[in-house]
């Protein structure tokens, strides 16, 4: 093998240990906060680098082990699975964004509706 090859192969793995953790870590994140409004993003994009992570190590040029795998165009599977959670975490965030003033905007109209049945009082 050149060094050319063994520094590629090197470096995918570092890259795909790097999404591994940032994925799990992401998920962890989650779990630890225990509310789905709020994370649902977070989930989603913890699922996504993982299987973004486990379809770059499925390839034929990252991993020999698995080409067989490989080779029957599975790893386009994952890809595109990835692909469909992180755009569904952008989705989630947008929503998510989208709603909070409108809530907001109706706690404060809800706030103002009950000062005002109270008696003003100098």
């Amino acid at each position: 093998m050149g060094l050319r090859l063994v520094v590629a192969i090197f470096g995918n793995f570092l890259l795909i240990a790097g999404l591994v953790v940032v994925g799990f870590r992401l998920f962890a994140q989650y779990h630890a906060r225990g509310r789905w409004a709020k994370n649902i993003s977070g989930l989603l994009a913890g699922c996504g680098m993982m299987l973004l992570a486990f379809a770059l190590m499925i390839t034929p040029r990252n991993a020999q082990v698995v080409s067989l795998i490989a080779n029957t165009q599975a790893y386009m599977v994952f890809l595109i699975a990835s692909n469909v959670l992180l755009l569904g975490a952008i989705a989630a965030y947008g929503v998510i964004t989208y709603w909070r003033p409108g809530r907001l905007s109706l706690e404060r109209t809800i706030e103002q509706d009950q000062q005002s049945g109270l008696p003003h009082v100098p």
